[in-house]
């Protein structure tokens, strides 16, 4: 077996297999879900929570884009014991709203640095200059995904709960595709349903 030295020019190669692995431990690493909500637990006992309607007041009309997210909305109210339906004389009503937004993190520094230094008495003694160039390129664009839900009794019109998740991933990873991002912001939007009177809370894989 041969034994190398360590030489200058072994080192950045070292550096890279040391820093490697972190690296991709940290693209491993699932964004967090941001969640708050609220409740009335009087009303919320008191009522009915058998059928509800899910409808979507932003898009009247209804949109193939939310369907991701009233199925995960739907799939998560049925665990807690609702009966989604389509009729408009259910004993609840589920409105929710989605946002999504994609935006890019400017840099502000400049990529290219210059430094100056220098060195008086001794060997080597001198002046040098050292250039130092950022290759890690512009920051990756981001999504926000926000899933809202209010939940109301339908003969009286008032709001017996109510929540809001939201999460930023990259826009490149999966977890940015919608039906994924529906299902994971509306299963940390309903865990332990109905929770707290209010509560916010943060969701970690």
């Amino acid at each position: 077996m041969t034994i190398r030295p360590f030489t200058p020019a072994t080192l950045p190669m070292l550096a890279l297999a040391l820093v490697a692995p972190a690296m991709l431990g940290a693209c491993a690493t699932t964004p967090p879900v941001d969640v708050t909500r609220f409740s009335a637990l009087e009303r919320l006992n008191l009522a009915d929570r058998g059928t509800v309607q899910i409808v979507t007041p932003d898009a009247p009309g209804g949109s193939l884009m939310l369907e991701p997210w009233r199925a995960a909305v739907a799939a998560e109210l049925s665990q807690a014991g609702y009966t989604p339906t389509s009729r408009a004389d259910s004993a609840q009503v589920a409105e929710i709203f989605v946002r999504r937004d994609t935006m890019r993190a400017e840099r502000r520094r400049s990529p290219v640095s210059v430094g100056v230094g220098g060195s008086t008495g001794g060997y080597g003694s001198g002046v040098g200059v050292g250039v130092g160039i950022d290759l890690s390129g512009p920051p990756p664009e981001q999504v926000s995904n926000e899933l809202s839900v209010v939940i109301r009794d339908r003969a009286s019109g008032e709001s017996v709960w109510e929540g809001r998740a939201d999460q930023y991933v990259k826009a490149k990873s999966g977890l940015a595709d919608a039906a994924t991002a529906a299902q994971r912001l509306a299963a940390a939007l309903f865990a332990d349903f109905p929770g707290e009177p209010s509560e916010t809370y943060t969701v970690k894989d």
